[in-house]
């Protein structure tokens, strides 16, 4: 880990996601939405709504160990007829998770999509403005 490491912010909206990431090392993207970096030293993820008590907070990380592109169908075969099974995804892989402690909190529940930040403002972060470069 350098100080210099770059983190991606991602959201995490189904918990499948998470077990995916957790359980088979790996994250998916849609290409036609992704952020423009994505070969990135880490993935943090910030769980939403539909994890209860744990959503609004970055919770976990992992070192992005690569990516491929992989159409959706591949990713997820148990919904070969769903409407997007032949876009393009990208598919992360990643290193064991990591619990982010503290967590990074996002009290003023601004909106997130995709974030970059170092790990030197990430291992440091307590919400999600210590991200910003201006708060450094």
């Amino acid at each position: 880990m350098f100080r210099d490491d770059i983190v991606l912010i991602a959201v995490i909206n189904r918990q499948r996601d998470l077990i995916a990431a957790r359980d088979s090392g790996w994250y998916r993207l849609p290409v036609a939405r992704a952020p423009r970096w994505i070969a990135v030293d880490y993935v943090a993820f910030y769980l939403s709504r539909a994890f209860g008590e744990q959503n609004g907070a970055v919770r976990y990380y992992a070192r992005c160990t690569g990516h491929e592109l992989w159409r959706r169908r591949d990713l997820l075969p148990d919904e070969p007829d769903h409407p997007r099974a032949d876009q393009l995804y990208y598919r992360l892989a990643l290193a064991p998770l990591c619990a982010k402690q503290p967590p990074i909190l996002n009290p003023t529940r601004r909106p997130v999509a995709f974030l970059y930040t170092t790990w030197e403002r990430f291992n440091a972060a307590v919400c999600l403005a210590d991200l910003s470069p201006e708060r450094a």
